[in-house]
Formats: structure tokens, sequence, C-alpha cells
């Protein structure tokens, strides 16, 4: 049976942060950080991820410069994101993932987070912002100009 929910990915050096979809794909909850291990166990453990939770594709955060140029961290979540695709038996896209940890540390800033809590939850907060992004694209009728499949690849 296929799956039906959506998993956002926000990789960065140290963390992933982790969000969700609905079973309907209207809405993006964060699930989890995930602290990085080896390549190994971080495909690992997103397999595990997208079998428990009837996962259908996983978008994942791309690093995008304010001018739409690939930032600096672009090459290594790229070849993340081919490592994933050929392990994972679902589409695995990249998405534009352009101030979204901003908006998540402002997010967290307003509702009085404190600072050593704010560390923890950014990044899923940021992988929730990221998802909704692309699910309110699919909702506008089709995937819009922020992504790339992992065939495209």
């Amino acid at each position: 049976m296929a799956g039906t929910r959506i998993l956002a990915l926000d990789p960065g050096s140290k963390r992933i942060g982790v969000a969700l979809s609905d079973e309907l794909g209207w809405t993006a909850q964060p699930l989890e950080t995930y602290e990085r291990r080896s390549v190994a166990e971080d495909v690992t453990h997103i397999r595990q991820l997208v079998q428990q939770h009837n996962v259908r594709q996983v978008v994942m955060g791309l690093p995008v410069r304010m001018d739409g140029h690939a930032g600096p961290e672009a090459e290594s979540v790229q070849r993340f994101l081919e490592t994933l695709a050929g392990a994972l038996n679902v589409p695995v896209i990249a998405w534009d993932e352009r101030l979204t940890s901003k908006s998540a540390e402002q997010i967290l800033i307003d509702a009085n987070v404190s600072r050593k809590k704010r560390k923890g939850a950014v990044d899923r907060i940021a992988a929730a912002i990221l998802l909704q992004s692309y699910l309110q694209s699919l909702a506008s009728g089709g995937e819009a100009a922020g992504g790339t499949s992992s065939e495209d690849v």
C-alpha cells in the first residue's frame, strides 16, 4: 500500500530537523530533531521513520542563497539526498529552504522560548515551515519552482 504522508528533512551538519504532514497533506507538524551520527546511521533512522509513519515522499531542504543560487552547504546536502534516494523506496525531492531557520528562530523568540530550548527546537520547526511551503505549492496546482526530484539529480 502506498504511503499517505510526506516527511520533510532540514539537514544540517550536526542535526536534521524532521517534520511530517497529516494524512491529507494539508498541514505540517514538527516531529523531531535528530542528532546526526554517520551517513549510514542517518539513512537507517530516516528509513525507519518512512516505514513507521507510512510516508509516500521525502522533501529535503536545499540551502539556497537569496539570489537563488545554491548555498555553500548545498553540495553536501545534494550528496546526502542522492544517498537517501538510493536507499529509500519513495521519491526524495529537494526543496528551497530559504529563510526557514530564521523564521523558525523568530517564532521561538516570539513565543519566549529560552535560548537553550530553542537550540533543539529550531531544526524541527524549520522542517515544518519547509514542509508547509511544499504542501501549499501542491495545493496551488503542483510542484512549484522550488523543487527538484531525485530523478533530476
